[in-house]
């Protein structure tokens, strides 16, 4: 059996492809920089990690992106000689019809090995997919600001440009926020695929059918063909914003968002990536196999498909390999700009930026939080030189959300430890701890629990006894109270708002994960 999520943590918005006997998936990143998280298996259980597409300034421009912008719903296809993305960078989400929504495409021949840079297509809406017709013709379908329906344009792929006009096809089943838009050709029919009701509680999946490209579209009365259940509260919730595919054995399964709420109904794991076996009945529409349309957390193996060797992720990084590797992710910026491993042998070296609070540069690299017991250990050297200077570990969900635990002094040499918590953007100090003693090296740890409700701040001056700092919930890092479409991550992290280039030296990043 398939246990469910699949992908863990902060992987929404999936879309999926298969290419001979290989799987890949691609979920959004928002204002993470690189843009893009991409996954590839061969039993849809065990995935690896691939370097993202978008690695280049030139390809994504995040700075100044507000909270939960960025990078929306990309959609992953193939045409048998090349791989395409689509993507729309949002540069803002104030009142449904006036977002800013621009939508791209970067193709590449090799999925492991470099993307084209972007090609604007439109900014009539998010969440863009293409389409590939039988004919060889393609076609960008996206939803519509203000939710307004479902338009469909054709791709001109040798001017790399649309072209016609553009059709609203679809107005959605009525269950509102029409989003997040797929469309598929199997047999004589057309089908679009529909996420609805919302990103959170109330969301789903719907289906339409045409046997004209153009419509018009019939709702499948069994709508929606995917939901949560609102009872079974250990249940997947927020299921919905689906991608089909069919394996090489003929069965079809889908790919989805989902979250695991806490007894408090609230998601500090953000919204995670799910599997579902799906089967076509006799009259041509989909249901899940289970015979419910609830997403289930077990679901059967691909039919005569071997397993694949498992390769876990390395949780303690000492930095051999001199490189930031693809499960670091950074803020709006390459994380090359703050940190460098040439400036001192052994160690990364962060220079401080802006404080964590700001859209533009800030220094840090984080890890995305996985499980619900997790947390961050490092040993840092720091001298600050000023008030302005800190350096330390972050947990963090976005710029107006998050707590640091940080050394900071002032220019008399006192320096201290302190737990900073920002709370809807209202920064407080909830602990300090004044430093008796210099010395160059100093322990620091978060952690959670089992629930993930709790976090504790430790620190040590010998890895062996540890002294608490301060305790405190997570709520403040959860998606219903951000408003926001990521999840918490740890990261280690340095700022100096005085630009004296001030620094922090980091021996490890350990993310701490279960037992």
């Amino acid at each position: 059996m398939i246990q469910n999520p699949i992908l863990q943590g902060f992987c929404p918005d999936p879309s999926i492809v298969r290419v001979k006997e290989d799987y890949y998936i691609a979920v959004s990143t928002f204002e993470w920089w690189p843009g893009v998280r991409l996954f590839h298996s061969r039993d849809l259980e065990h995935f690896e990690q691939l370097p993202s597409p978008l690695t280049r300034v030139s390809q994504l421009n995040l700075m100044g992106n507000p909270d939960s912008c960025g990078v929306w719903a990309p959609d992953l296809s193939y045409d048998g000689e090349r791989f395409w993305l689509v993507f729309t960078d949002v540069k803002t989400r104030s009142g449904s019809r006036y977002y800013n929504t621009h939508n791209y495409v970067v193709w590449s021949k090799n999925i492991k090995e470099g993307w084209s840079e972007p090609v604007y297509l439109n900014s009539t809406g998010f969440d863009p997919s293409l389409f590939h017709e039988k004919d060889g013709k393609m076609y960008l379908v996206n939803m519509i600001n203000g939710f307004e329906g479902i338009q469909i344009q054709e791709f001109d792929k040798e001017q790399m440009c649309l072209i016609k006009e553009p059709v609203n096809v679809c107005r959605g089943t009525g269950r509102g926020f029409t989003e997040g838009p797929h469309l598929y050709h199997i047999g004589e029919w057309y089908y679009l695929m529909m996420a609805e009701g919302g990103t959170s509680y109330e969301h789903c999946e719907t289906m339409c059918r045409s046997r004209s490209l153009w419509g018009p579209y019939e709702e499948d009365p069994g709508n929606p063909i995917l939901t949560s259940d609102p009872v079974k509260t250990d249940a997947l919730q927020k299921c919905g914003h689906a991608d089909l595919v069919q394996t090489q054995k003929g069965e079809w399964y889908l790919v989805h968002l989902c979250s695991r709420p806490n007894a408090n109904r609230k998601c500090v794991l953000g919204r995670e990536t799910a599997l579902q076996k799906i089967m076509q009945t006799q009259d041509g529409w989909f249901r899940l196999a289970s015979g419910k349309r609830y997403g289930e957390q077990k679901i059967p193996d691909l039919k005569e498909i071997e397993k694949q060797p498992f390769v876990k992720l390395k949780l303690k990084d000492e930095w051999e390999e001199k490189t930031i590797g693809i499960c670091y992710n950074s803020l709006r910026i390459p994380a090359e700009r703050f940190a460098s491993f040439t400036d001192r042998e052994g160690y990364l070296r962060l220079y401080g930026k802006d404080f964590l609070n700001s859209h533009f540069e800030v220094s840090l690299l984080a890890r995305r939080q996985t499980k619900f017991k997790s947390g961050i250990c490092t040993c840092m050297e720091f001298q600050p030189e000023s008030e302005r200077q800190a350096a330390g570990v972050a947990y963090f969900y976005d710029s107006m959300n998050f707590y640091l635990f940080i050394k900071s002094g002032n220019h008399y040499g006192v320096a201290w430890l302190e737990v900073l918590e920002s709370d809807g953007g209202v920064v407080q100090t909830i602990a300090r701890r004044t430093l008796s003693e210099q010395q160059p090296g100093i322990f620091l740890k978060i952690q959670t629990d089992e629930s993930g409700e709790h976090a504790e701040f430790l620190y040590s001056r010998d890895d062996r006894v540890w002294e608490k700092v301060a305790e405190t919930k997570t709520d403040i890092l959860t998606d219903e109270h951000c408003v926001g479409f990521t999840g918490a991550h740890f990261g280690i992290y340095c700022h100096d708002m005085e630009q004296r280039k001030g620094y922090a030296d980091f021996q490890y990043f350990e993310l701490l994960e279960g037992e």
